[in-house]
């Protein structure tokens, strides 16, 4: 699956597109035979309203037919954040296939 990682606030290092990149292909998996039309990748260093500490949004949008798949966590590492949004994208993609699969019975 193709993906466009985009970083806004920090620098995207070949480390954290490589560690994303792996973290998405995970995704393929629970996909089956439906194919993304287009998967966007956001990882962003958020400083306005918060009192102290950095925190990162990570976001990813998922284009399949019929749908788009959005989720976006917040988190105080960047990793935990990227870890996140894959896991609540994999049961995104599990109810997206749930339900697609009740319609054609």
């Amino acid at each position: 699956m193709k993906i466009q990682i985009k970083g806004a606030g920090l620098k995207l290092t070949p480390a954290i597109k490589e560690y994303v990149q792996t973290k998405i292909d995970m995704l393929e998996k629970y996909l089956g035979d439906f194919k993304p039309t287009n998967c966007d990748f956001e990882i962003e260093l958020t400083t306005k309203h918060h009192l102290k500490g950095e925190i990162f949004r990570a976001e990813i949008n998922l284009s399949l037919p019929g749908e788009l798949l959005r989720v976006e966590k917040l988190e105080k590492d960047m990793y935990k954040a990227i870890d996140k949004v894959k896991d609540h994208m994999a049961r995104s993609i599990k109810k997206y296939k749930e339900k697609k699969l009740s319609a054609k019975k």
